[in-house]
């Protein structure tokens, strides 16, 4: 019992500050880090500036698991000889030019920015960003912030569902640059929030906000997340399940059914089968059964981006309108607005308990 009561003003007295011995290098005060995560992005939209960032992106082992050898041919032979042509159009049709680069990036800027000022009353939190794949990169921002003096960091993966293939690969790259840390901060990851009611809520709002804006009624809306092989699932990886969960939640928070607000998958790459149903097929089969207003939304994007942007605002409107369809509109992403800060700051928050405030 002794021992316990004094424990408290042991602990104080061995992290209080005393002098130092003449030349000692100086001392920064101990902050606690948050480093928000999200995809990546080229650096430009010509074929070089998108040939690095697709085969870093591609040759990622959690984005695509085949035979090494198999899929170094494939991929360095046939995709970077014409892939890159292909996304630079796509990317150039949605750049922020007055910044010059994609919106993600000014998106997650924005994020992390607007984040600082919501932790001011948090003085001894710093907040960053980086990218998985592309600028700024992760290693060299988590190195920053412990050359800042940050002891402890929350690596927060910007998805709200959890993928290998993204939060995984997320925090892999942060460990990468860790185990090269003579002294590392302690670390912890930021689980998914797919079923929080911050962000369901925050969802719910945008899609009213959003459709209110309209001059005309989606008979049907679309819940587009990004796909993944189906065999992933097979496999164990929770990607699905969580899909499915925020879309339940946010049908009931809506007041919807199942036929109002339908889950889609999109995104798909190769031959192989794909979680489904796909939401390219599935605005064909409305729009050829005479469904004419269509919305969609994309709740597994935290910021917009080259695929809510141009895959679903031109290409899958295209695609709806080419077959029947004459009303088309997709709902933002949260991105760095009010309702996107109130998901991001309620996460983070609860990943500083104990570190912070």
């Amino acid at each position: 019992m002794i021992e316990t009561e004094t424990r408290p003003a042991a602990a104080t007295a061995l992290s209080a500050p005393g002098p130092r011995p003449p030349g000692h290098p100086e001392v920064k005060p101990r902050r606690v880090g948050v480093l928000l995560l999200n995809l990546g992005t080229p650096d430009g939209t010509d074929y070089w500036s998108m040939r690095r960032y697709l085969k870093e992106f591609l040759s990622d082992r959690r984005v695509i698991d085949l035979n090494r050898i198999v899929w170094g041919f494939i991929l360095n032979v046939i995709v970077l000889t014409k892939r890159p042509f292909s996304s630079g159009k796509a990317y150039a049709s949605i750049w922020n030019r007055e910044l010059d680069e994609s919106p993600l990036r000014t998106i997650t800027r924005g994020q992390a920015s607007k984040l600082a000022a919501r932790l001011a009353d948090l003085p001894d939190v710093t907040v960053d960003w980086a990218m998985r794949y592309g600028n700024p990169p992760t290693g060299e921002r988590l190195r920053a912030l412990h050359a800042a003096g940050c002891d402890r960091i929350v690596l927060f993966a910007a998805y709200p569902q959890y993928a290998a293939a993204t939060t995984a690969t997320a925090y892999d790259k942060a460990f990468e640059a860790l185990q090269t840390m003579r002294w590392q901060p302690a670390v912890r990851t930021a689980p998914p929030y797919h079923d929080d009611p911050v962000y369901i809520g925050a969802l719910a709002r945008s899609i009213r906000a959003h459709l209110a804006t309209l001059d005309w009624e989606p008979e049907v809306v679309l819940a587009s997340f990004h796909g993944l092989p189906r065999r992933y699932l097979d496999e164990g990886d929770p990607y699905h399940c969580q899909c499915v969960k925020t879309t339940r939640l946010l049908r009931q928070e809506l007041g919807w059914d199942e036929s109002r607000l339908r889950l889609t998958f999109q995104s798909r790459f190769g031959r192989e089968e794909w979680l489904q149903p796909y939401t390219d097929a599935t605005a064909r089969t409305l729009a050829e059964e005479g469904v004419k207003r269509l919305a969609v939304v994309t709740p597994g994007f935290a910021a917009d981006c080259v695929e809510t942007l141009e895959e679903i605002g031109v290409e899958l409107r295209h695609i709806f309108t080419g077959h029947g369809g004459e009303s088309f509109s997709v709902v933002p992403c949260l991105n760095d607005g009010n309702a996107g800060l109130d998901v991001l700051e309620a996460a983070v928050r609860r990943e500083l308990s104990g570190w912070a405030g």
